[in-house]
């Protein structure tokens, strides 16, 4: 089993620095990662290096270290570009009851549309989940056998030892490291390649994301012995659901800490010059985020008009909180769901479809100042 080619070493890989080259900085040159994963989907899963080559060339966004990887690894590349939506789903579920709730825009190449082009704690919390989504991605794809560079960590053998007693290492323990490995060379690329304080943050947050999937890998194990007394016992790693790893990361955004680029431009300072924690562990960002509440299309902002809320809830989900004190429109609906179950032998669960009506609360649109109407 080769290793995959294209890993720096020494300073030039080190995960919180990047190097200068001559690609363009600025915002309307950036290619958002999200959607680069998203179009990796694209690649083809069969092994002709030909069609690989065409598919990869013609992926906008790529640098060249990221084409010649998805040129060597197409089916990794499949893998990278099915994860895509399962992180976005989950990053849709930790702000579904936020005012910027994650929402995906079609034909936009940021994905979440102009909030993208901000670097704010949305920005940076896209960039950690996306990275973890790629690395969450791969490790399961090696241990599920679909790749053929990678398969179980082969490091994990003999016997070692727990709160639980002695057991032996075996069964197929998740290669977090080589997706670690691997998603780092791959999205990182196209940062290291630019020299701003954007580039700067994305990395930094892109380690965060990828340290957060192997922070929850847990030792899974099977008993061996006369009735199931586990008397032996076999253990193996293996990660953790990704919905920890979104839990994770959305305190993280709660956290989020405000930095600036240094006058030398190798790292960033905390802007609160009275913050003495370190960073190492935190998402960054350098601009503060839009206003959710009203329709701003140059700022990325959807507002909340139409938006669902909940009437009896004080938390982000609830309509004073979710309407910026607009208040909310009332609309009576009619819902089927499933009721009065019963099982049947064998084996079928019967269910009649029962109607209620319920009230289903939408937040008021923004009110134009009355003097705009007399113009």
């Amino acid at each position: 089993m080769r290793e995959f080619d294209g890993v720096g070493s020494g300073s030039a890989a080190r995960e919180d620095r990047f190097v200068s080259r001559r690609e363009p900085s600025g915002t309307a040159h950036r290619i958002y990662l999200p959607f680069i994963l998203l179009l990796l989907l694209f690649t083809p899963s069969v092994d002709s290096s030909w069609c690989a080559r065409v598919i990869c060339d013609n992926i906008p966004g790529l640098v060249n270290k990221q084409r010649q990887l998805c040129q060597r690894h197409p089916d990794l590349m499949q893998s990278i570009g099915e994860g895509a939506k399962e992180w976005i789903r989950e990053c849709q579920h930790q702000f579904r009851h936020h005012r910027w709730n994650c929402r995906t825009l079609e034909r936009d190449h940021t994905v979440f549309g102009r909030v993208m082009l901000r670097s704010s704690r949305e920005a940076a919390f896209v960039y950690a989940i996306s990275s973890a989504g790629v690395v969450y991605a791969i490790t399961r794809a090696c241990s599920q056998g679909e790749l053929k560079i990678c398969g179980c960590d082969t490091h994990r053998r003999g016997r070692a030892s727990d709160e639980e007693g002695d057991f032996d290492w075996g069964g197929c323990s998740d290669n977090i490291n080589y997706g670690i490995k691997f998603a780092k060379a791959f999205v990182d690329a196209r940062e290291r390649m630019v020299k701003d304080a954007r580039a700067l943050m994305n990395l930094h947050n892109n380690r965060c994301g990828r340290m957060a999937v192997k922070r929850f890998m847990k030792t899974e194990c099977k008993c061996h012995g006369v009735s199931g007394s586990c008397a032996l016992r076999t253990c193996w790693l293996a990660m953790s659901d990704f919905r920890q790893t979104g839990d994770y990361l959305r305190k993280k955004y709660n956290t989020a800490v405000e930095v600036t680029m240094n006058q030398d431009g190798s790292g960033f300072m905390v802007a609160d010059r009275d913050y003495k924690k370190t960073t190492k562990n935190d998402l960054v960002y350098t601009e503060n985020s839009p206003d959710y509440c009203l329709m701003d299309r140059s700022a990325g902002s959807l507002g909340t008009a139409g938006r669902v809320c909940n009437k009896s809830s004080r938390g982000m989900d609830g309509c004073e909180v979710m309407c910026c004190g607009r208040g909310y429109d009332t609309t009576r609906v009619k819902r089927v769901s499933k009721c009065e179950c019963r099982f049947k032998w064998c084996c079928a669960v019967e269910c009649r479809d029962c109607e209620e009506t319920v009230d289903v609360h939408t937040c008021k649109p923004h009110k134009k100042p009355d003097w705009l109407d007399l113009t």
